[in-house]
This record gives structure tokens, C-alpha cells and sequence, in this order.
């Protein structure tokens, strides 16, 4: 049956609103979904409320089930956790992630809804993509037993790095952060905090995710020789400034970008099983440390001004839908 839905858009930039949505019966391949939780990452997402993504990367920005266009007005976001109510008989009742926006109910293939273990809670499963992204990073830097990693940027994504990382035998693992604030998130994941000017060097790989020329500068100064600095951090319409001479060609360095979109070619693996493999990964209770705030679905609009503007300080924000 059809149903009226509620889903946030970006007006404008700097604008958020929430509209009516007519939600049509679901097709025979679709599952209707209930949404009970979305995420907001306080990276990608407020630079998109900002309108702050260059026209040369619209195209390369949509998210799967957006609506609208850049820079607006959008209807954006891709950290959905909610109930099938409507489908297979395989999937009636069970709890799934998808990437869908912010929206109350909505219908998307059945194919594009991966099942949320029993042992992972509802409201830690909307960082499913945030660990894929950091699953992505890891297998583009290929760390090995004993080596000595940084991450340089404890957000969202670069905590998420950190928390895998650790999982690694022999490894030492840093978590490097200008805000020391972030050291009771860093012992939470089990790794080692430290301001950038006290961090270890001989750095077998560095994953730089500040977003900060700063923070890319202080990566390659990390690195032991023919180390690697695998780039997360996503800039916008920032201009970045690094330091390729020196001794980026002496000490035969490497910069390597890392972009969820896209699988390294020898891995081998699907993008639903990358995704799977990071719910699975999400039994971790350590990662509910990652969601550092939460707000009703009704109060967004107001809500995604503070994170863009700092004034809400987050890693991911959970938002809450009610039963409708």
C-alpha cells in the first residue's frame, strides 16, 4: 500500500527543510523501508549543506538515491538504518542499512538493503558506511604484520581507520589529532593518542583524513623512507598546498588517494560484500564512541547549521525517526 512520507532536503545552501514525500505501493523487486535511524557525517555531508562542492564533481558526488541536483535544492545522505515493512518474506521485519537520505519511509530494490546482524544495534549500524570507507582505506594502504601506522585526523572516518587498524597483530597505531579532547576517543578504540608535533615517525603508512594542508604536510614528515600517505580527506573547493620537495623525492614517498567509490582491482570483492564485511565489523561495541550526539528527525533543519558551523561539535550525529 501507499503511504505519505516526511524526508529533509537542502533548500539552499545553508538551508535545510523538511517536505511531504508520497511513498507509491513498492514494486515486486522493491522492499518499503521504515527508516529508525540516519547518521550525518560532519565531513562530507556539511560541505554539501554549504554548497561547497565544485561543479566539476557534481556528477561524481551524487549519492545512490539522491534526488535534486547540486548545490541545490538536494535531497542528500546515505547512512540509513531502518524495518523492512514491506517485500520478500526473507527480508519482512528485519532491520537494514541502505544508502538513502534522510526520509521517514521510502522504497528503494530489494538488492540495495544489506542485513544488520542480530549482534550490531540499530542506531551503531548507520556507521556502516563510514567503516566502509575506512575498510576501503586499509586495503588501499595493504598494512602488514608489526608495522607502524598513523592516522593523522580523528573524525569520523580517521577514528574508524583506527579502530580496524588496531585489529591488526604487531601493529602500532596512532591516532594524531590537533584537539586533545580526542585521547578518551582514541583509549575507547584501544590505540594511541597524540598531538602532531609529539607523533612517532618511521611511519610505514600514514591515512591522512584531516582535511587540513597542515595535516597532509605533517603526514609525509611522518613517513619512513618509501612510506606511503593513503589520502581520505575530501577538500571541496579547498585549495591544498603540499610539500613535493624537500624530502618527498629523496626519501622516494608516496601519496595515494582512497575513495570509497571505487575497489582496488586485486582485491577482488564486491562492493556488497565490502559492505557486509563492515557490518560485521560493527559487533565492536568501541565504535558507539563514533556517535557522539543524537536529535529527533523534526529538528534537522536546525540541527545541520550547528554541525556545518562547529557549533555542535560531532563525529556522526544520529538522527531519530519516530514511528510513523
Amino acid at each position: 500500500m501507499a503511504g505519505d512520507a516526511r524526508a529533509f532536503w537542502l533548500a539552499s545552501p545553508g538551508r535545510g527543510e523538511i517536505r511531504p514525500e508520497r511513498v507509491p505501493a513498492p514494486a515486486r523487486d522493491e522492499v518499503q523501508v521504515r527508516t529508525r535511524h540516519t547518521g550525518v557525517s560532519r565531513g562530507t555531508e556539511t560541505l554539501v549543506f554549504t554548497g561547497r562542492v565544485p561543479e566539476s564533481q557534481w556528477p561524481h558526488m551524487r549519492a545512490p538515491f539522491q534526488e535534486g541536483d547540486f548545490p541545490a535544492p538536494v535531497k542528500y545522505g546515505y547512512l540509513n538504518v531502518g524495518v523492512v515493512e514491506q517485500g520478500p518474506d526473507a527480508l519482512l521485519g528485519k532491520t537494514v542499512f541502505s544508502l538513502y537520505p534522510h526520509q521517514t519511509r521510502f522504497n528503494v530494490p530489494a538488492s540495495a538493503v544489506t542485513v544488520v546482524p542480530d549482534t550490531v544495534p540499530a542506531h551503531r549500524a548507520v556507521l556502516a558506511g563510514t567503516v566502509e570507507t575506512a575498510v576501503n582505506a586499509l586495503w588501499d594502504a595493504a598494512p602488514l604484520i608489526g608495522d607502524r601506522i598513523a592516522i593523522v585526523g580523528a573524525g569520523m572516518v580517521g577514528a574508524a581507520v583506527a579502530a580496524i587498524a588496531a585489529t591488526i597483530p604487531g601493529v602500532r597505531v596512532q591516532l594524531v589529532d590537533i584537539d586533545e579532547s580526542r585521547a578518551e576517543l582514541a583509549r575507547t578504540l584501544g590505540v594511541d593518542f597524540t598531538l602532531p608535533d609529539a607523533a612517532l615517525g618511521d611511519c610505514d603508512v600514514v591515512v591522512h583524513a584531516s582535511a587540513t594542508s597542515a595535516g597532509l604536510t605533517r603526514s609525509l614528515e611522518l613517513l619512513a623512507t618509501e612510506g606511503t600517505v593513503v589520502e581520505l580527506s575530501w577538500y571541496g573547493d579547498k585549495q591544498v598546498s603540499v610539500p613535493l620537495g624537500e624530502f618527498f623525492h629523496s626519501r622516494r614517498l608516496t601519496v595515494r588517494s582512497s575513495q570509497v567509490g571505487g575497489i582496488a582491482p586485486g582485491r577482488g570483492r564486491t562492493y556488497g560484500e565490502r559492505l557486509a564485511l563492515a557490518l560485521r565489523l560493527l559487533v565492536n561495541p568501541a565504535f558507539d564512541a563514533l556517535v557522539t550526539g543524537r536529535s529527533p528527525f523534526d529538528e534537522l533543519p536546525e540541527v545541520l547549521p550547528r554541525l556545518a558551523a562547529g557549533s555542535l561539535p560531532a563525529l556522526c550525529h544520529l538522527i531519530d525517526y519516530p514511528e510513523e
